[in-house]
C-alpha cells in the first residue's frame, strides 16, 4: 500500500551505507601504513598468471590469440563480487547493453547485448531483430529471439568477451562479437564444496539477500557430478506513488490506490545448474548438463523523470525514483536448458559434438495506460471507448464512456535447439584446421492481449472480452551452416589464417494480429484468409516467410615478435539474419552485414605488465533498425549504412606483491554514412535521397532525412573505461584486502532519428565506484562491499510505451541500482 515515507526524515539505518562508505575509504591509508611497517619483510615480486581460453574453439594462451579478447577469470569474478550481467558488463569496455522483458514489461530477465558500437537502438523490442552480439554458456548459445539469458554468476571459471565479427566460427548473431560464460566442470579427482551467504541493503530502498552453494562429488576415478544452486531476493528501490489521471475526452479519472507501493520493483530468483562428467577412457569424455531458473519480478525498472514536478501531476515529496502506474506489473519467467558435450579423438584429430535445447516461458502483465492517455489527449482516442457504440457512425453514447486506459496480459514461449559437430587438427602442426557443421531452430510463440475494462462487445476482438487488440503468432528462425578455419605457419614467427562460413537462414511468421470485426483496415479480422487459430485467435491473417543463402570470410596475419609480444591484422565479416515484420503489411527486412578491418597487439613486459590493444574500422551495410511504429508495434527496416571507428586498450599490472591494477578502455566513433529516410524504394533498397518537399511512398510530404549522414549511432558512448585496484596484506594469520573500482560511461543517444531524439533526449555520462574490504583465513572469508558508493543516478536506458512522437513526453529512464551496502560470508571445503 501507499505510504508517505519520503516526507519524513530518513532513519539512521538508511544513513548506514554512506557511513560505511566513508569508513571503507578511510581503511586505505591504514593499509598502506601496514605495508610500510612491514618494510623489512621482503617478498618476491608477484607475476601475472597465464590465462587459458577457448575463444577459437581450442585451448590457447590468451596472449597468443590474435583477436581483441577480454577475460574475467574466476578469481576476478569472485573478488569483484560479480553476480549477474550488469556486474561484469561495466568491466568490459566493448560491451554496452539494455534491459527489457517479455511484452512491454520492463523488469529484469532479458539482456540486450551490444558490442563495439554496433547498435541502432531498439533491437530488443518484442520479437524484433535477432541480437547483433551472441552469448554462450560454455559451447551452447543462450541468445533467444528476445534477448540473452541473464546467467547467475556463481561457480564460473571465466567470462570471455570476443570483439567481433565472430561470424566464421560463431555465425548468426555474433556480428559484433560474442560473450562466452565458461562454467567450472565436474572433477573426478577430489571432493569439493562451498557456499556463500550475502545480505544487502539499498540506500532509500529495501533489503535483499543471496544464498548460493556448490558441491563436486567424485562418483569414481573417471566420473563426477557438480551441482550449483542459488536463491536470491533483489530489493526494490522504485516507488509506484499514489495518484490520479483524468482522460480529457470523457473526463473519467483513474486512481491507482490499489497498486501504489514503495520499493515495488523486486525480484525473487532461484536456480540450479548440474553437470555430469564421464571420462570413458583417456580419449573420450561425455558431459551432460542442465541449468534451470525461475524468476518472479514485479514493478518497473524505469523511473519517470517528471517525479517531483507538480506541473506533471506529482507531489514535490515523491522523490527522484518513482512512477505513477495504474495496473499491476509483473513477470513470471521460467526456463531450462539441457546440453550434451562429447569430446574425443579420432586418430590425432580432436572431435567435439555439442547439443543444446532451451525452453523458456514468460507470463507478464504490464501497465499500458500511457498509450491510452496520450492518444486520447492528442487524438481524442477516448471517444471510441464505451460500453455502447454505434458502428454505423462509430460514435459512443457518452453515458457509457469507459476509461481508455490499457493494460497487457502476455505469454511468450521460446524454444531453441542447436547441434554443432566440429573437428580440429593437432595444434602443434604447422598446418592446422578447425571445421564443423551447425544447425539450429528457434521459435517464439507470441500472445499479447491489450485490454480495456468495460469495452463494448461490438469492438472487442471476436471471442475475447475487453480486448481491443490481440497478437497471437508463431515465429520460427532456422539456421544451417558449414564452417572452417585454416592456419599455416609461414615461419616460426609469422602465421596466416583464413576462414569461411556458408549459411542458409529461414524465417517465418504466422498467426493473427489486430482488431475485431468492428474495425476495418489493414489488420484484424477484416484481413483474415484462414480459419486456422493460434492461441484461440479468431483466425489467421498473417503467413509469410523468407529464405536466404550467403557466405562469410575471415583473413588474419599474425607476427609473433618474441615469446611475449605479437601484432596481428584481420579482415573479417559477420551477419544477422533477416525476417518478417509482426505488422504483416510491411515488407520483410533483409540480412545486414558487418565488415571489419583491425590491427591489434598483445604484449607482456617482465611477466608483471600486460598491455593489449586493437584499432579497427567496421562498415555496417543495410543495418536493421527496429522502432515502435503505428499502434505501438515493432517495425524493422533496413537503414542504409554506418561506420564504426574504434580503439580498445586492456592492461594488467602487478605493481608489487601486494598491489594489482587492471583496466580496460574503449573509444568509438559510430555514425551513419548515408541518410536514413525511413522508407524502401521499389527495388528493395533503402532510400537515401529525401530532400524537403518530396513525397514518401504513402504520399506524405517529407521534411528531410529522419537521420542525416554523420548522425551518431545510439546506445554506445564515445568513451567507456573501467579501472580496478586491489591491495592485500597479512593480518592476524590470514589475508586482508581493500579494493576499489571505477567505471565511466559517456553520454549516449537514445534513438537514431532526430525528431525522437529531440523528445527522448540523451542519456547522460556517469561514473560509478565500488569499494570493498575483507579478510580470509584458511577455508573461509568475509567481505564488506559498497556498490555505486557515491549513489550516482546512472542512466542505463530510456523507453516509452508508444512511439516517441506520440508518447515522447512520457519517457522512462532505467537507472543503475542506487548505493548498495552488503556483507558476504563464504566458505569452501
Amino acid at each position: 500500500m501507499y505510504s508517505n515515507r519520503k516526507t519524513v526524515p530518513p532513519s539512521p539505518l538508511r544513513r548506514l551505507p554512506l557511513a560505511v562508505a566513508v569508513a571503507m575509504v578511510m581503511c586505505a591509508p591504514q593499509a598502506w601504513a601496514q605495508d610500510a611497517a612491514q618494510d623489512g619483510e621482503k617478498k618476491d615480486a608477484r607475476t601475472l598468471d597465464t590465462i587459458t581460453v577457448t575463444a577459437q574453439k581450442r585451448e590457447e594462451n590468451l596472449q597468443k590469440v590474435p583477436i581483441s579478447l577480454q577475460v574475467l577469470g574466476n578469481t576476478q569474478l569472485e573478488q569483484q563480487n560479480i553476480s549477474d550481467f550488469d556486474d561484469y558488463a561495466k568491466l568490459i569496455p566493448s560491451l554496452t547493453y539494455g534491459t527489457a522483458g517479455g511484452g512491454v514489461f520492463s523488469g529484469p530477465g532479458f539482456v540486450q547485448v551490444y558490442m563495439r558500437g554496433v547498435a541502432s537502438g531498439g533491437d530488443g523490442n518484442h520479437s524484433g531483430s535477432q541480437p547483433s552480439a551472441g552469448m554462450y554458456l560454455d559451447d551452447q548459445p543462450i541468445t533467444t529471439i528476445q534477448g540473452a539469458l541473464d546467467i547467475h554468476m556463481y561457480d564460473i571459471e571465466r567470462v570471455e568477451a570476443l570483439a567481433g565479427p565472430q561470424g566464421t566460427l560463431y555465425g548468426a548473431s555474433s556480428q559484433s562479437g560474442t560473450v562466452r560464460i565458461i562454467t567450472r566442470k565436474p572433477d573426478p579427482e577430489a571432493f569439493s564444496a562451498g557456499y556463500s551467504v550475502e545480505a544487502n541493503g539499498i540506500d532509500g530502498g529495501g533489503f535483499g539477500h543471496v544464498l548460493e552453494g556448490f558441491v563436486n562429488i567424485p562418483v569414481s576415478d573417471r566420473a563426477a557430478v557438480r551441482l550449483v544452486g542459488w536463491q536470491k531476493h533483489d530489493a526494490g528501490y522504485v516507488d509506484n506513488i499514489r495518484g490520479t489521471r483524468t482522460y480529457p475526452t470523457s473526463g473519467i479519472t483513474d486512481d491507482n490506490a490499489d497498486v501504489a507501493e514503495d520499493d515495488y520493483n523486486t525480484a525473487d530468483t532461484m536456480g540450479l545448474r548440474g553437470a555430469l562428467r564421464f571420462n570413458l577412457n583417456e580419449n573420450w569424455t561425455i558431459t551432460p548438463q542442465l541449468i534451470a531458473q525461475k524468476q518472479k519480478a514485479y514493478g518497473s525498472a524505469g523511473i519517470d523523470p517528471n517525479t517531483g514536478n507538480p506541473a506533471m501531476g506529482y507531489d514535490v515529496a515523491s522523490g527522484d525514483m518513482a512512477v505513477k502506474h495504474f495496473y499491476p506489473e509483473s513477470s513470471d519467467d521460467r526456463w531450462h536448458q539441457a546440453a550434451l558435450t562429447v569430446e574425443g579423438k579420432i586418430g590425432n584429430f580432436d572431435l567435439t559434438y555439442v547439443f543444446s535445447q532451451l525452453k523458456r516461458d514468460v507470463d507478464s502483465e504490464s501497465d499500458y495506460s500511457d498509450y491510452g492517455f496520450w492518444y486520447d489527449t492528442l487524438a481524442g482516442y477516448g471517444a471510441y471507448f464505451c460500453g455502447d457504440i454505434d458502428l454505423d457512425t462509430f460514435t459512443c453514447d457518452p453515458s457509457t464512456f469507459v476509461s481508455p486506459a490499457q493494460y497487457i496480459q502476455a505469454t511468450d514461449g521460446y524454444k531453441r535447439t542447436s547441434h554443432e559437430l566440429r573437428v580440429s587438427s593437432p595444434q602443434e602442426n604447422r598446418l592446422r584446421m578447425v571445421a564443423g557443421l551447425f544447425w539450429q531452430q528457434q521459435s517464439h510463440d507470441i500472445f499479447q492481449r491489450y485490454k480495456v475494462d468495460g469495452l463494448s462487445s461490438d469492438i472487442q476482438v471476436n471471442g475475447w472480452d475487453d480486448t481491443i487488440w490481440l497478437t497471437a503468432q508463431q515465429r520460427k528462425d532456422r539456421d544451417e551452416a558449414v564452417f572452417g578455419e585454416l592456419s599455416f605457419d609461414i615461419t616460426d614467427a609469422v602465421t596466416v589464417s583464413g576462414g569461411m562460413r556458408w549459411f542458409k537462414a529461414n524465417n517465418s511468421l504466422k498467426g493473427f494480429f489486430g482488431y475485431g470485426d468492428g474495425f476495418s483496415g489493414s489488420t484484424g479480422v477484416s484481413q483474415c484468409f484462414s480459419d486456422e487459430e493460434f492461441h484461440g485467435a479468431p483466425c489467421t491473417n498473417l503467413d509469410k516467410r523468407v529464405s536466404e543463402r550467403d557466405s562469410l570470410g575471415k583473413v588474419n596475419v599474425t607476427w609473433q615478435i618474441d615469446d611475449t609480444k605479437m601484432v596481428y591484422a584481420t579482415w573479417s565479416e559477420g551477419y544477422r539474419p533477416g525476417g518478417i515484420n509482426r505488422r504483416g503489411t510491411l515488407p520483410p527486412y533483409t540480412s545486414d552485414f558487418l565488415t571489419n578491418y583491425e590491427l591489434g597487439w598483445k604484449t607482456t613486459w617482465g611477466n608483471a605488465f600486460v598491455f593489449n590493444g586493437a584499432l579497427f574500422r567496421a562498415d555496417w551495410e543495410d543495418f536493421q533498425f527496429s522502432y515502435l511504429g503505428q499502434n505501438g508495434l515493432t517495425e524493422i527496416r533496413n537503414a542504409n549504412s554506418a561506420q564504426v571507428d574504434g580503439l580498445e586498450l586492456d592492461l594488467s599490472w602487478a605493481a608489487s606483491y601486494n598491489l594489482q591494477i587492471s583496466g580496460g578502455f574503449a573509444w568509438y566513433d559510430a555514425k551513419l554514412t548515408r541518410n536514413y529516410c525511413g522508407w524502401i524504394r521499389p527495388d528493395g533498397e533503402p532510400e537515401t535521397v529525401c530532400p524537403p518537399g518530396t513525397l514518401n511512398p504513402n504520399g506524405d510530404p517529407v521534411d528531410g532525412p529522419q537521420a542525416a549522414s554523420g548522425t551518431r549511432l545510439p546506445i554506445t558512448p564515445r568513451f567507456k573505461g573501467a579501472l580496478n585496484a586491489r591491495y592485500t596484506w597479512d593480518l592476524a594469520g590470514g589475508e586482508a584486502y581493500w579494493q576499489a573500482s571505477a567505471s565511466h560511461v559517456g553520454n549516449r543517444r537514445v534513438d537514431l532519428r532526430e525528431a525522437e531524439t529531440a523528445l527522448l533526449g540523451t542519456l547522460g555520462a556517469y561514473t560509478t565506484a565500488d569499494v570493498s574490504v575483507g579478510w580470509s583465513k584458511d577455508s573461509w572469508s568475509i567481505d564488506l562491499f559498497l556498490k555505486n558508493a557515491f549513489d550516482e543516478r546512472a542512466e542505463m536506458s530510456r523507453f516509452a510505451q508508444c512511439a516517441a512522437l506520440t508518447c515522447g513526453n512520457q519517457p522512462y529512464t532505467v537507472i543503475a541500482q542506487p548505493r548498495t551496502f552488503g556483507i558476504r560470508f563464504s566458505q569452501s571445503f
